[in-house]
This record gives C-alpha cells, sequence and structure tokens, in this order.
C-alpha cells in the first residue's frame, strides 16, 4: 500500500453491500487482512438491533470508537458509537480490542448485513488515526 511519509492513504470504492478498500497512490485493491489496517465485524450487533438502524452506521459513515475501562466483563472493551454517541452498535471484537489502542485510531462503516430490510450486521475499518481516507466514490 501507497504510503507518504508512512501515512496510509485510502479511497472507499463502492461495492454490494458497502465498500472496498483501494490504494490511493497507485489504485491497487488493499485487502482487508492488510496488516496496517484492521477490518473487524462488530461483536454484539444481535443485542442492538434497534440501534443498529441508526443512519450513523450506514456504510462509509465515520463512528466512534468508546474505551470502555470500567466495563465488567472486559475492562478492554472498544464500543462502537455512531458519531455523535447517540447509539451503540456494539463492540470490536474482544481479541482485537486487546491489541489496539482506540486513542490511536479512526473508524468507519464499511459493511452491512441486511435481513427482511434492517441492517443485522456491521463491518468495521480501523485505521491510523494519521491516515487519509478518501470520502466514498463510485
Amino acid at each position: 500500500m501507497a504510503q507518504d511519509s508512512g501515512r496510509i492513504r485510502l479511497w472507499l470504492e463502492r461495492s454490494g453491500s458497502g465498500y472496498r478498500l483501494r490504494d490511493a497512490a497507485t489504485n491497487e485493491p488493499v485487502r482487508w487482512e492488510d496488516p496496517r489496517v484492521h477490518v473487524v465485524r462488530v461483536a454484539g450487533t444481535s443485542y442492538r438491533l434497534d440501534a443498529l438502524q441508526d443512519e450513523g452506521f450506514e456504510p462509509g459513515k465515520r463512528i466512534a470508537l468508546v474505551p470502555e475501562p470500567d466495563n465488567e466483563f472486559d475492562p478492554h472493551a472498544i464500543g462502537i458509537w455512531d458519531l455523535e454517541r447517540r447509539a451503540h452498535a456494539g463492540y470490536v471484537p474482544a481479541d482485537v480490542a486487546r491489541t489496539v489502542d482506540a486513542s490511536d485510531l479512526q473508524a468507519v462503516s464499511i459493511w452491512e448485513w441486511r435481513e427482511d430490510g434492517r441492517r443485522v450486521g456491521l463491518r468495521v475499518l480501523l485505521a491510523p488515526k494519521d491516515a487519509w481516507i478518501g470520502r466514498p466514490r463510485v
């Protein structure tokens, strides 16, 4: 992936139920498994289906990562909220949350699953705070 002084540069490219990642300099596809980013399926969405319908979780929208150090089940928990922190969609999966610092990251909703017209799942891009993420393009 092309970098400018170490800075990751990505385009979000419309595809199916969300967005694929593309290198902004080379126009090459960027796999979700690229080690410089995390693309995760949001955990716990089945408990928050009403909140998940919020337009703030539509693919292409920036979202908030909210650490929960006082979470009784996992002190490493990182909540995934709409940018205004009105709706809580779920959590960064525990195995990833243990390895990252939410304050070093930015997040964008990039993929959704729907059943009967309702959003039932999300996949989220977690990228370094200084990464350039281009607005969705068609």
